[in-house]
């Protein structure tokens, strides 16, 4: 554990009463650890690993026990032409249009823009990102195609009928396949990139019509002495988050 994940860990998850449930503490454990990680070694996860967590991210919950989502995993070879599609879908002037499966968002305002910002501003920084680079930008951006070095990506879908249910079930699935994947240190990032090229996406698997694509999750071991991997997001206190009603 880096110096860096300890110090996430004491600021926000391990101020807690002695008294509280171990689970809480292993739980809050792994949260603190899991990062979006933007630069990843070339080692592949072995497959018995990745059954494992997977079998765990099963588990979520979902509307009426629907199970909104299903995966295509890429590995080897796979995932090297897997790339090079993305990276040719998104350098092309087509490829600029963004084609989403679901509706991106009208805009970021208020606190959620000052978030975005700066979290952008915290990477850029990292990886020596000057502030108007363009090129440079647009360089760290392309990275989103070549999954950041990972030698696995997931795409997660739902059924275009479940709509909105659908979309929240895979979120809370994308959220469980990444502690999960923790547990066995395995590091991923999710990525809403990958679901902005869609048609290449789904050219690609031969994803059927009546699937909508959410996200990307590409995963693998991530690599400790990358820029990239130098800091972690903030997060809020509760009381900003929550309105407390008790009459």
């Amino acid at each position: 554990m880096t110096e860096l994940t300890k110090s996430v860990e004491k600021k926000y998850f391990f101020d807690r009463p002695e008294d509280e449930p171990k689970d809480a503490h292993i739980f809050a454990g792994l949260l603190g650890r899991r990062y979006s990680c933007r630069g990843f070694l070339p080692e592949p996860v072995p497959q018995k690993t990745i059954d494992s967590f997977l079998r765990i991210a099963q588990l979520t919950a979902s509307w009426c026990n629907s199970q909104a989502w299903q995966l295509y995993i890429t590995s080897g070879n796979a995932t090297r032409r897997f790339s090079e599609a993305l990276m040719a879908a998104a350098t092309s002037p087509e490829g600029q249009s963004l084609e989403t499966d679901f509706p991106r968002p009208a805009r970021y305002s208020g606190r959620y823009q000052e978030r975005r910002r700066e979290t952008g501003w915290q990477l850029y920084e990292a990886v020596g990102v000057a502030h108007g680079d363009r090129e440079a930008s647009g360089r760290q951006t392309l990275e989103n195609f070549r999954f950041f070095g990972a030698p696995h990506v997931a795409v997660i879908t739902s059924d275009r009928d479940l709509g909105v249910y659908g979309a929240v079930d895979c979120g809370s699935y994308v959220a469980n396949f990444m502690t999960a994947a923790q547990c066995f240190g395995v590091d991923t990032i999710a990525q809403a990139a990958i679901a902005m090229q869609s048609d290449t996406v789904r050219q690609f698997f031969d994803i059927p019509d009546d699937r909508r694509i959410v996200c990307g999750i590409s995963f693998g071991y991530g690599d400790p002495d990358h820029p990239a991997n130098s800091f972690r997001t903030r997060r809020d206190d509760i009381d900003e988050i929550v309105t407390w009603v008790s009459e």
